[in-house]
């Protein structure tokens, strides 16, 4: 057997051998990450998300319910960190329209009130 055989041969049993330890012995194991845990900068995309819906169907009380997924942080204050965080010069991404947008949402956000949410049986 030549040198190039064997080589080869070693190189096809360490791939076969990576596949089965990789699909049998240890798969990996999709676990789902609660919102709280996320970076700040995808806390703050996903704050900016949540103020394009709002702006596109008004539903404050849905805006309100898509923040709390983000903890026990008052809403306007997540908006607000995240315009912070979005508009710092170490990693200034936000757009304009962006900010505005999510300057909409923090001064409804700070005009909400609960009690006015219908509540469906």
């Amino acid at each position: 057997m030549s040198r190039w055989t064997k080589f080869l041969l070693v190189i096809a049993l360490g791939i076969a051998g990576g596949m089965v330890y990789s699909w049998y012995v240890s798969p990996v194991e999709y676990v789902d990450i609660a919102f709280e845990a996320l970076r700040e900068d995808y806390k703050t995309d996903y704050v900016l998300m949540t103020a394009e819906a709002y702006q596109v169907d008004h539903d404050l009380g849905a805006a309100v319910r898509r923040l709390a997924l983000l903890g026990d942080t008052p809403a306007e204050e997540l908006v607000a960190m995240a315009i912070a965080y979005g508009t710092h010069p170490d990693h200034s991404y936000l757009l304009a329209e962006d900010r505005v947008l999510m300057e909409q949402l923090k001064e409804a956000v700070l005009q909400w009130n609960p009690a006015m949410e219908l509540q469906t049986p």
